[in-house]
């Protein structure tokens, strides 16, 4: 009876045992479930998911630390909201760009871009592999498609900006959302809304027989340019100027601008006013002046000819960049003094100092508007 009673004791504590050990593995296999979950949850949580100004749903990381831009000008806007997120130019920067560039950014790494003749270091970027990179511009079909392309190729997210001159706060503030720097990009995008609506209401109110008709002189002869409605012109169509320039417009990405015009064209527009590219992009102001072809010119007679402002960027085109805000009071001041009546050198060195960290002094700014200021 007692060896019965052991055995079916012995008996007991085995099935204890082994339900003991099932339970145990069954709340291991739970306990394993949930970190699973918990760090499906984490993969998730460190992403989100968008909607850029082009209208596409794009998944990106929450914290982003390092962003590549396709061109120069959603670099630039980079560099003015969050220089010390920005993973490289499109290019050498040259002297005159790197006296306006903070210097621990001035040897960031060239990485090429998808513009122009479409230099991009693919290698190099994946390298560095920043979290996003931007393409700012147009938001056509054309520029969405090699959007898509660049992410498909590259497998890092790529988000459009609007890279409209009156959409540059609407810019900000996305990029600004992006990038988690949303009270410094509500600065900036501030000044871009008081800029373009001041102009605005100003230009509406301006008389018709008022507005200065202008040519816009591109490259190293001053006779390539661009007709109102062309991305390169944004500014001289949004303060009023009249743009004399009766040539078709090259649209989209792949119009890169600067259609070659005859001097004849030039003498039968025959501008008020003739806006050089700048001397430090190569451009032909100086040479003009003096060039006897041109003396006939209404704007030539009439001392009414200048050069763009430049630096670090330019501040009318090439890049169409967020230079082109103060671009606006540049040009609104020069064709219209009387309606824009600015301090230009002011409002120069708070521009600079506002974007890109940078205090100007007086005898900068007068400098950077040499030959760009009436007399």
């Amino acid at each position: 009876m007692f060896k019965h009673f052991t055995c079916k004791l012995v008996s007991l504590l085995l099935a204890i045992l082994i339900l003991t050990a099932a339970l145990v593995g069954c709340g291991s296999q739970g306990s394993g479930q949930k970190a699973t979950g918990q760090a499906s949850a984490g993969q998730a949580a460190a992403n989100r998911t968008i909607v850029d100004m082009a209208g596409r749903h794009i998944t990106v990381p929450v914290e982003i630390k390092k962003v590549f831009a396709t061109s120069p000008v959603g670099t630039i806007l980079v560099y003015t909201l969050a220089p010390e997120k920005l993973a490289g130019w499109n290019y050498e920067l040259n002297e005159v760009e790197k006296k306006f560039i903070l210097p621990e950014y001035q040897k960031l790494p060239n990485l090429g871009g998808w513009y122009a003749k479409n230099t991009a270091n693919i290698e190099e970027i994946l390298r560095i592999h920043p979290e996003v990179i931007l393409s700012m511009g147009y938001m056509d079909n054309t520029a969405r498609s090699q959007a898509d392309q660049i992410q498909e190729q590259l497998k890092i997210p790529v988000v459009m900006v609007d890279g409209e001159l009156t959409k540059l706060d609407q810019a900000y503030e996305f990029l600004g959302d992006l990038l988690g720097e949303k009270q410094r990009a509500k600065e900036l995008a501030a000044y871009c809304r008081d800029t373009i609506n001041e102009a605005a209401a100003k230009v509406k109110a301006m008389p018709a027989d008022r507005k200065v008709r202008v040519y816009y002189a591109e490259g190293p002869t001053g006779l390539q340019t661009d007709p109102a409605s062309s991305q390169h012109t944004q500014v001289l169509d949004f303060i009023g100027g009249i743009n004399v320039a009766a040539i078709p417009p090259q649209r989209g990405p792949g119009g890169m601008g600067m259609s070659s015009v005859s001097l004849e064209q030039v003498l039968s527009w025959d501008p008020d006013v003739i806006l050089f590219w700048n001397v430090a992009q190569g451009g032909a102001y100086e040479t003009i002046l003096k060039d006897p072809k041109w003396q006939n010119l209404r704007a030539v007679k009439s001392h009414r000819v200048y050069q763009v402002p430049h630096g670090p960027f330019n501040w009318f085109d090439r890049p169409p960049s967020v230079n082109r805000i103060i671009g606006v009071k540049w040009l609104a001041n020069l064709l219209y003094p009387d309606v824009f009546n600015y301090d230009l050198v002011a409002t120069v060195k708070d521009f600079y100092a506002r974007f890109y960290h940078y205090n100007l002094s007086d005898q900068e700014a007068d400098t950077l508007l040499a030959g760009a200021r009436g007399k």
